[in-house]
Formats: C-alpha cells, sequence, structure tokens
C-alpha cells in the first residue's frame, strides 16, 4: 500500500510528489478515529450482516473490528486506506464466528442421536466386569479392550499408546488378579 505525498521543497518552495509508504509516515492520512467510525460503523455492521446471515452478531463482530481497529489507530489510521483494514478485520471475524456455528450445529446433531442401548449384563457377567473395574487403571483398560473389542495385543498398545510389552504386562497381571479374584469368590461360595 504504497502511495504519493505531496511535498513541498524548503529551498525552492516548490510542491513535488514523493513516494511513501503509509506504514513508515505516521499521521499523514490520519484523521480522528470518531470520524473514522461514524462513518463506517453501519457498512461494517451491513457486512458482518451479510457474511453470517444474523443481525444480532453483526453488530458484535463489527464493534470488536472498530476495537481492534481502535487499538491499532496510529498505525491504522495512518494507512491510505485504513477502512480496507478494518472491513478485512470484520471479515474474518465473520468468517470465524461462521465456522464455529456450524462445528457446534454438527456437535448438537451427534448429541441428538439416540443413544445406543447397552446390552444388559447378566448378574455373573456383571459380578465379573464389577471385579475388573477395581483392577489398577491400565489393567482393566488392557483386559477391557482385549476382551471387549478383541483387540491384538498391538492395537490395544496403539489405543492406550504404551508399548506392547507394557500391555503384555497389563494383561498377565490382570489376569492373574482376576483368576485369583474369582477363586477366593469361588471358595466362599463353598
Amino acid at each position: 500500500m504504497t502511495g504519493y505525498l505531496r511535498s513541498i521543497d524548503d529551498e525552492s518552495g516548490s510542491e513535488r510528489d514523493v513516494l511513501a509508504s503509509p506504514r513508515l509516515v505516521r499521521g499523514v492520512h490520519s484523521e480522528a478515529f470518531d470520524g473514522f467510525y461514524t462513518r463506517e460503523y453501519s457498512s461494517l455492521v451491513a457486512l458482518a450482516h451479510v457474511l453470517m446471515g444474523t443481525g444480532g452478531h453483526a453488530e458484535d463482530i463489527a464493534q470488536e473490528a472498530m476495537l481492534a481497529a481502535y487499538r491499532r489507530w496510529d498505525e491504522v489510521g495512518a494507512m491510505d486506506f485504513p477502512a480496507a483494514w478494518v472491513r478485512r478485520v470484520c471479515a474474518n471475524m465473520a468468517t470465524s464466528v461462521v465456522r464455529r456455528k456450524i462445528v457446534e450445529a454438527r456437535a448438537m446433531v451427534t448429541l441428538r442421536r439416540p443413544h445406543t442401548e447397552v446390552r444388559a449384563l447378566d448378574e455373573a457377567a456383571s459380578a465379573f466386569w464389577a471385579e475388573v473395574r477395581r483392577l489398577p487403571r491400565r489393567q482393566a483398560q488392557c483386559l477391557a479392550l482385549f476382551y471387549i473389542y478383541e483387540c491384538s495385543v498391538k492395537e490395544t498398545a496403539e489405543v492406550l499408546g504404551c508399548s506392547e510389552g507394557t500391555v503384555k504386562t497389563h494383561l498377565a497381571r490382570g489376569r492373574a488378579a482376576m483368576a485369583a479374584r474369582l477363586d477366593i469368590h469361588l471358595n466362599e461360595g463353598v
């Protein structure tokens, strides 16, 4: 965004065009923020409205864009066309809001799906899995993945983010603990 500035030569008093970058020459094209706000605000609301499809949030987006311009007014106000900067900010914010609303809508659709009915376990299976839940966390996870999903040791390791050796250790310890617990329960019933 390079432009030309009118400059007066000190020696001859004549005017000449000087190539200047608005980011380097501060305050040359600067206007008061209040005037800028008054002139641009309604257009920003309209821009946000057409990009978002809703008027309620459009004003919020326009105000956020203006706030961003206000915070950087020394830089933005010195640009050849500060409205372009604030319009870009407004458009980006509106697009972000729309994306966020799409993600939220997808999540709501997922949440509204009918819940999968979990088949009730018989009393013996229910007692067995209750004992599994009493095991240390990793042992219980390994046993559940191995027996419910029929995951291999390698697949279980990938799911849990550990080595295959670690899964084998947890499976062996979990099986041993369950065998001991089941033996205790069997002896109690005799």
